[in-house]
């Protein structure tokens, strides 16, 4: 095969789990077919079973190519932010900043579809986890950068009570789901981040 023809290849995988990824955010798994991803993406329906060998596989590479997005995102914004000793309030300010920023309720419920159907689909486990680990990782940062203890196993923690806040301002259609998230974090920052008194 020409390193052309691969190229090509390359940029059709590309563009089908790109049109995977989008119909993912915008209609759940329900929404990713063989055909309607082919539809999206403008390419012959053959095309998806040419270049993935099942639907899952497809699902599969939409779910990463989501969440290497929101990492890259996600490290960007902590990478810019200013080493400063902050208050429960203002870290928990800079948590939803750099979790939640301005992603529309599609996206989010996206996310946390994605998340729940590992359950189901046992082919999505290895992504979620990496992407868990990275979140984790990113929040221990920011933490660090707020002049608070980053503890093994807390980190983790301050993300589940994070996500968990989230779910529950979604499941309950929740006006301000910011401030909702906001109050859930400034109430457990500073037993899970205390402050570090070396700082």
């Amino acid at each position: 095969m020409s390193s052309a023809a691969t190229a090509k290849g390359e940029r059709r995988r590309h563009t089908l789990v790109r049109a995977a990824a989008e119909l993912l955010c915008e209609g759940g798994f329900e929404a990713v077919s063989h055909r309607a991803v082919a539809e999206r993406a403008r390419v012959p329906l053959a095309s998806t079973t040419y270049y993935f060998s099942s639907l899952e596989e497809l699902v599969e590479k939409a779910v990463e190519y989501l969440g290497a997005a929101e990492l890259a995102q996600l490290r960007d914004r902590v990478e810019a932010l200013p080493r400063r000793r902050r208050g429960a309030e203002a870290t928990a300010d800079v948590l939803v900043d750099l979790l939640a920023a301005d992603p529309t309720r599609e996206e989010l419920i996206s996310r946390y579809e994605r998340y729940i159907a590992c359950a189901r689909h046992p082919e999505l486990r290895g992504v979620e986890r990496r992407l868990l680990k990275q979140r984790v990782d990113a929040i221990a940062e920011a933490i660090g950068r707020s002049g608070r203890r980053v503890r093994s196993g807390m980190m983790t923690a301050l993300l589940y009570s994070f996500d968990g806040a989230v779910a529950s301002s979604l499941a309950e259609d929740a006006a301000a789901p910011r401030d909702y998230v906001r109050a859930t974090l400034v109430d457990v920052i500073d037993v899970l981040a205390p402050v570090d008194a070396r700082v």
